[in-house]
């Protein structure tokens, strides 16, 4: 079986597909992935890719269109707004891709389409061929909805290319059912990929104090920089705890003098520096949220924009984690993350539930069904 594979060009789309990918190939199907600029991310997964798209990224795509600058925080914008807004952008990062992934898809002959629901060119493609698809949602919001709110953004390129109407796709959850997803979907087990990176020794033993992450993602640091925790980082110096801030290479300067508990560090794959820490701090992406699931540990969220709001909701109501402005961050919240008992169990609760769900492994025999249909 030839199944090929698609997203837009950013880990929090590209990222949950691996495991699914890795799992499909260890059987013996061959895998391939279309995708657009830039490509590092992806390259280092070790798949083959073909190259879609104009060469410009989704901001580069986004701003020339409208004229306007790419924007993450939208504190203004309901959780609602946020998702349509996104639809509109993704659909023009997505226009200049059908072309490639059509030719991709017909010429290599793929059986199954395997795509992120911000990808509009692929219900197109598969309709227009004929090819079962997969919808591999990447967290909590549902990923048949955001597929319709791109095609309808995207009804141009139906018209053009003579297809009526997006390909009906089946949809794949990676989370417990508690915390959402489509109805009906298959169900997977998330299973952590944050591509790869040096890891310290020293981080994968527990210290002598309680250890707390801090990461902003891929995203929020390149566009806000570090403005979500300079509340957080004040707060942090009365806690008998320490704090790791895993915001990668971005500009420190906004948080002033570091207190002493506070230590910054350079790319570390996400889910190997939690195997010894106690809690996680993060702005609410669904990568991040979900690697911390399943790592069992209690969770407070910081949302910015993007599906952040969404991803807190569905686990606040779970009780495995609290949420918080950026700015009401203080210094009792920080020790109710790491002391609650009730966070933690909810933590472990939700950590059985995903252990629980069939691992990508297991998961195949369903993909292949979906082809052979």
């Amino acid at each position: 079986m030839r199944v090929l594979f698609t997203g837009p060009a950013a880990a929090g789309h590209l990222f949950p597909m691996i495991p699914t990918a890795q799992a499909l190939r260890a059987v013996g199907h061959e895998v391939l992935f279309a995708g657009s600029q830039p490509l590092d991310r992806l390259r280092e997964a070790g798949f083959p890719i073909v190259e879609i798209g104009d060469g410009r990224d989704i901001r580069e795509v986004f701003q020339e269109a409208t004229g306007e600058e790419a924007r993450y925080v939208a504190p203004e914008l309901t959780s609602d707004q946020i998702l349509d807004r996104a639809a509109h952008a993704f659909s023009l990062a997505s226009r200049p891709t059908v072309d490639g992934l059509l030719e991709t898809a017909e010429g290599w002959g793929a059986d199954l389409l395997v795509h992120d629901s911000f990808q509009a060119a692929a219900p197109l493609v598969a309709a227009k061929l004929k090819i079962p698809s997969v919808i591999q949602n990447f967290g909590v919001t549902s990923g048949l909805d955001m597929a319709r709110r791109l095609a309808g953004h995207f009804t141009e390129a139906y018209e053009r290319y003579g297809v009526a109407g997006p390909a009906e796709a089946t949809a794949l959850d990676i989370i417990p059912a508690s915390l959402g997803g489509d109805r009906g979907s298959l169900r997977m087990r998330y299973l952590p990929y944050n591509g790869g990176g040096t890891v310290p020794a020293a981080l994968l033993r527990r210290g002598s104090r309680p250890r707390v992450v801090v990461t902003l993602g891929t995203v929020l640091t390149e566009v806000d920089g570090v403005s979500a925790i300079v509340r957080l980082t004040e707060a942090a110096a009365s806690v008998d705890a320490e704090f790791l801030l895993a915001v990668g290479d971005a500009d420190l300067a906004p948080l002033g003098a570091l207190p002493d508990n506070v230590r910054p560090l350079p790319w570390v794959p996400l889910a190997e520096l939690l195997t010894a820490a106690d809690a996680l701090i993060h702005h609410g992406g669904s990568g991040t949220m979900l690697t911390a699931l399943q790592a069992g540990l209690p969770q407070l969220l910081l949302p910015q924009g993007a599906d952040h709001f969404i991803n807190a909701d569905a686990l606040t109501a779970t009780g495995a984690a609290l949420r918080s402005t950026a700015e009401e961050v203080d210094t009792p919240l920080l020790t109710r993350l790491l002391t609650g008992p009730a966070l933690r169990e909810a933590a472990a609760r939700l950590r059985a539930e995903n252990a629980a769900l069939p691992s990508p492994a297991q998961t195949v025999p369903a993909l292949e069904a979906l082809a052979a249909a």
